[in-house]
């Protein structure tokens, strides 16, 4: 039987576990064996955020099969509606939603995610942005999701399971956020920042489009730097030891840095601000959450637009 501990009592005990991470403690990532050891000695609560069903199965992938103890939560219930999927979830709603997965402010909390690739890591990196700016704390990645959990051939359990639901109220944080109206002033040099595109590059350069947004393009000012770039090249699912610290120091950020990465809808986006900020630790990385779906609905000024999509929308609207 499990006892919980506190977020202190947490850490340290963690502290004898081989945990991939900045710090020796709890998070930002740990990895299948440093969980598992965890689970027998405290009571992290375990947020798997897998969605959707198995094919050819009326059965959720949760129910197919999950770590003991772990509770569902599906990742939709941290996104915005389908014409803007990377909008914030109202606060009053988020608190619903926390409270119905027993999610407390100080409860060391575990993200679970399929581990398939990089683009299914940016999930787990969303999902612990919300949580982090709604005051939760400690917080971690299980690094190569379930899979890795899976491939360590760590005990699963099957079937539903019921949280037990709490009363936690939260505030959300703006500290991690960058809104339309930011990054507007940054685009017109009246607030400092750098804008990061975390898409691949067939976005960035205005060739591919999300089916949300209005045009294809980036924001004015913009810096390439894809989120699948933290990840190794052995295994893609996984962030390796050194790789973040490597590539922060070779394309020259550092403290000091006002960066905000944005992608088409906050989620490869959350990938470069958990990199940037949790792993290499610079302070003041944002995260532009509604990204290119919500900067290109509101008509907004867009940079490497295709030159006949450029003419046509400045004939209808006199707008770049």
């Amino acid at each position: 039987m499990t006892k919980h501990l506190s977020p202190l009592a947490f850490a340290l005990a963690l502290l004898a576990q081989p945990v991939l991470a900045q710090d020796a403690g709890f998070g930002p990532l740990i990895d299948a064996q440093s969980l598992a050891g965890a689970r027998e000695t405290v009571d992290p609560l375990i947020l798997d955020i897998r969605p959707g069903k198995v094919e050819d199965s009326e059965k959720t992938h949760f129910e197919v099969g999950h770590i003991p103890g772990a509770v569902h939560a599906p990742y939709n219930l941290f996104r915005g509606p389908k014409e803007n999927p990377g909008a914030l979830i109202p606060e009053d709603k988020l608190t619903e939603v926390l409270r119905s997965l027993g999610v407390t402010l100080d409860r060391p909390t575990v993200i679970v995610h399929q581990g398939t690739d990089q683009t299914d890591f940016g999930s787990a990196a969303r999902v612990y942005w919300t949580l982090k700016s709604s005051g939760v704390s400690p917080l971690a990645i299980l690094n190569g999701g379930m899979n890795a959990w899976q491939e360590a051939k760590l005990p699963v359990e099957t079937g539903p399971v019921t949280p037990t639901p709490s009363d936690v109220t939260i505030s959300f944080s703006h500290e991690w956020l960058a809104t339309t109206g930011d990054v507007e002033q940054i685009v017109a040099g009246t607030q400092p920042g750098e804008l990061i595109d975390a898409r691949t590059q067939a976005f960035w350069e205005g060739n591919a489009k999300h089916d949300a947004a209005a045009r294809p393009g980036t924001l004015p000012q913009s810096r390439y730097f894809t989120h699948s770039n933290w990840f190794g090249s052995d295994r893609p699912a996984l962030i390796e030891p050194g790789v973040v610290e490597r590539l922060a120091a070779e394309n020259g950020f550092g403290q000091g840095d006002q960066l905000v990465s944005f992608c088409n809808t906050g989620h490869w986006a959350a990938t470069n601000w958990f990199a940037l900020s949790e792993l290499a630790g610079i302070e003041g990385v944002r995260l532009y959450p509604e990204s290119m779906v919500g900067w290109s609905s509101a008509g907004n000024e867009m940079a490497n637009v295709p030159g006949p999509i450029r003419n046509l929308w400045n004939r209808v609207t006199g707008k770049y």
